[in-house]
């Protein structure tokens, strides 16, 4: 995740050209994986997030989130999703946008130049099941990891201070 977001913050260091949408529901354990990032994100003093706990950014939300953003304004969508089981607990980061809903058989609008889609479970006929029976934990521990890679990526690039309670504390081995 560091190199995907350090690319960003080389190509527009700004951060307040940066709108960070996150997608999900604080009523499903998997589907909050967005919501605590965006609520992390903005705890942090990022300026411009869209899709928080207090105010998730679910799929009746998406569409007026994507008409709301200025024109000029950088977009990084973040969303969780289902996967191989070998997968759970990694990110799928692209160039480009992420379709959110598409787990559950949603049809929205595609979102974001850029996306990250972190697989909190895996996938399985039952699609909302597995993201309601998702570790908490485990989700919490994925939001922290891709917090700390924003921050670290544009701390390098424009100085924005590193907010320490985001940073993985990671054991000395």
């Amino acid at each position: 995740m560091e190199q995907f977001f350090d690319a960003i913050a080389e190509r527009h260091s700004h951060p307040g050209s940066i709108v960070f949408i996150c997608i999900g529901s604080d009523r499903s354990t998997g589907d909050s994986f967005g919501p605590l990032v965006g609520t992390m994100l903005q705890e942090g003093g990022w300026p411009n997030v869209i899709g928080t706990l207090e105010k998730p950014c679910d799929a009746h939300a998406v569409e007026q989130a994507a008409q709301a953003i200025h024109k000029d304004a950088i977009v990084i969508a973040i969303d969780a999703c289902l996967g191989k089981p070998g997968s759970v607990g990694r990110f799928i980061a692209s160039e480009g946008p992420i379709e959110p809903g598409k787990a559950i058989g949603r049809r929205l609008p595609a979102i974001g130049h850029y996306s990250v889609a972190g697989v909190v479970n895996a996938n399985g006929p039952k699609a909302y099941w597995m993201l309601q029976t998702t570790s908490l934990y485990h989700v919490l521990q994925m939001a922290k990891e891709i917090v700390s890679a924003i921050d670290l990526a544009w701390s390098k690039h424009e100085g924005k201070p590193i907010n320490q309670s985001n940073l993985l504390q990671i054991p000395n081995v």
